[in-house]
């Protein structure tokens, strides 16, 4: 946890810099962009009927969210390169488990930290994530479904995201 009690994000370098980029966007341009569309479709009437002036102000909420959740990631991001993996499960970790007989390879962490990668993303703060975190490989692990059931997981492999 950070100073301000969030979880604390690792991220590479580049993932760093492509949210940086994307944050700086939406908190400038993006925010000119979004307050133009709005005004055009204010001046377009009756704001009752007005579709375009809802759907821009839909938009605006969603981009103002996006800042938001970008602004707390980047202020409690730990920025760096992927550690030498020693086996532990731990946020930005490539955890490979045997759930329940199947086999599942995942990305512990968050989308952002994913990018374009076509990983599976399991936050740290989900059960499955929660249960396994702080596990090495060898361990078996135990989390409980919403369905109330019970259910082991052994852990295959973790090695550090590469980002």
């Amino acid at each position: 946890m950070s100073e301000t009690g969030a979880a604390v994000a690792w991220l590479t370098q580049d993932a760093y810099d492509r949210l940086k980029k994307e944050y700086d966007y939406l908190s400038g341009e993006g925010r000119i962009e979004i307050a133009k569309t709005i005004e055009l479709a204010r001046s377009e009437g009756d704001l009752k009927e007005n579709s375009g002036y809802h759907a821009a102000k839909d938009e605006q909420g969603q981009r103002e969210a996006r800042i938001r959740q970008l602004r707390q990631l980047l202020e409690t991001a730990k920025v760096g390169e992927a550690q030498a993996g020693d086996g532990s499960v731990a946020s930005g970790s490539v955890v490979t488990v045997d759930l329940a007989g199947e086999q599942l390879t995942f990305l512990l962490g968050s989308r952002e930290v994913a990018g374009d990668t076509d990983l599976d993303v399991y936050s740290d703060k989900s059960p499955l994530g929660a249960a396994i975190a702080g596990h090495k490989v060898g361990d078996t692990a135990v989390y409980k479904a919403p369905n109330g059931r019970e259910i082991k997981v052994k852990i295959l492999e973790a090695k550090p995201f590469p980002g």
